[in-house]
């Protein structure tokens, strides 16, 4: 904090902290605390993320009102740092948190680079020191700062970001799967040629998928909602008056504009992340279905004559340097991509919860770091999936040719003359490259009409 212990020279002034002097950048709003965590933890050059600075701004305005109401700081003082920590709510000064996501696992470092920075601009307002330790973290612990920073920043990160795209990738799916209902293809199993399936069908199997995942998502925001704020250094609430957690709460949740409140306990809030893990899970299965639906877009755009050719995606880019007219699926693999990075962030996440010893977790800056950027690149990956899947065309020639060569068509036959006699006929037309229904009336006595309509693909979904 750029205060009454500060000596300037010509790069740098000179800070104070209980361990001593400290050299730090002249015109850094930080002070003592975030240089030596910028020393000590030259590990990644990865920082926290901006969503993730900008809720410490709103635990600290939150913070800043609860103790102003409790009578802990002076009116003028309390409203400095809730306006300094708006700053920081609404994404200004995020080039003055230079702390590694590495770095102590309570996250006290990054905690305390928002206590510096906000002391010194609530300094600047006032014209007097403002005491980054006493008074913008009153009633506060790094302990139950950064979990609930965990939450909010990753309640507002499904609220703004993942949960609209989610919603808008299932209703372009149901469109999609509404025009394309009365499309028949050939379904699969193995890759390989199975009985028959309308477009319309398929699409539906990825919006159930999207749908359940959606739901295990907003089901497990309910845990996400409770906060460990007022736990403080071990879960016992020392240093906060008996009413802080509850008008923290109550404030946290008019700032952000979502409903937050204490957790039931708070040693379990301080000293496991499991309802992080628990997002971080349904993240995953998310993931899961986003791969599986890019996978089969591939697949059926693959070609375009040695593949399936059964759609054609949006040529967005030129597809190689070359070999020249190639257009790749491009959206998909993107798509495929950030699942997979999603499925490794989970395994970080998971073996981070398991980290905690007694009273805390001491992964928690990588527990932040990982679960954002899984919900930021599931909401990227809704938007991309949901052009592909809005863009694509069906090449209805190819569908339709394939479906009247489908040797599979003869499963319909089995109780007519017996699932050997028809594994003949499939065998048959396979080999002769006919369609079913033309080796169907030369291999069997049944009437032509009346073959015609078993194997109508049609009546077979």
């Amino acid at each position: 904090m750029i205060g009454a212990n500060s000596v300037t020279h010509s790069q740098y002034r000179i800070e104070t902290d209980s361990l001593g002097d400290v050299e730090v950048p002249l015109e850094a709003l930080f002070g003592a605390q975030t240089q030596r965590a910028v020393s000590n933890f030259a590990i990644s050059n990865l920082v926290m993320p901006k969503r993730f600075i900008a809720s410490l701004g709103l635990i600290k305005a939150a913070a800043a009102n609860a103790n102003t109401e409790l009578g802990l700081l002076d009116e003028d003082i309390g409203k400095a740092i809730y306006d300094a920590a708006m700053e920081l709510a609404k994404g200004h000064h995020s080039e003055q948190f230079p702390v590694d996501v590495f770095q102590t696992g309570s996250g006290t470092s990054t905690n305390m680079n928002a206590n510096e920075v906000i002391a010194t601009l609530a300094s600047r307002q006032l014209q007097r020191p403002v005491h980054p330790n006493d008074m913008v973290n009153c009633s506060q612990s790094s302990n139950d700062v950064i979990p609930t920073a965990i939450h909010l920043s990753a309640q507002l990160a499904l609220e703004q970001q993942l949960l609209p795209a989610l919603k808008s990738l299932i209703a372009v799916t149901l469109a999609k799967e509404q025009a394309l209902a009365g499309q028949l293809k050939t379904g699969r199993t193995h890759l390989m040629d199975a009985m028959p399936i309308s477009l319309g069908q398929e699409l539906s199997a990825w919006r159930a998928q999207l749908e359940l995942a959606l739901a295990r998502i907003s089901d497990s925001q309910k845990r996400l909602c409770q906060i460990a704020q007022g736990g403080t250094a071990v879960g016992t609430g020392v240093n906060a008056p008996e009413q802080f957690p509850r008008l923290f709460a109550q404030h946290l949740s008019s700032l952000s504009g979502s409903s937050f409140r204490t957790a039931d306990n708070l040693f379990a809030a301080l000293s496991s992340q499991d309802t992080a893990v628990e997002m971080s899970g349904q993240l995953k299965a998310l993931a899961v279905a986003l791969l599986k639906i890019a996978n089969d877009l591939r697949w059926m755009n693959s070609g375009p004559l040695a593949g399936l050719g059964e759609i054609s995606l949006k040529a967005l880019q030129p597809g190689s340097s070359i070999m020249p007219g190639k257009v790749n699926p491009v959206l998909p693999e993107a798509v495929a991509m950030a699942a997979v990075q999603v499925m490794g962030n989970d395994t970080t996440i998971t073996m981070a919860g398991a980290s905690g010893n007694f009273q805390l977790n001491v992964m928690l800056p990588v527990i932040a770091y990982n679960l954002l950027q899984s919900i930021e690149l599931l909401g990227g990956s809704c938007h991309a999936l949901a052009a592909a899947i809005g863009e694509f065309t069906v090449n209805a020639d190819v569908l339709e040719q394939n479906l009247a060569r489908n040797p599979i068509l003869v499963t319909a036959l089995n109780r007519e003359i017996g699932y050997s006699k028809a594994a003949e006929i499939a065998k048959r037309a396979y080999a002769e490259k006919r369609p079913v229904l033309e080796v169907a009336i030369e291999m069997t006595e049944l009437d032509p009409a009346y073959l015609a309509r078993l194997l109508a693909p049609d009546k077979l979904i």
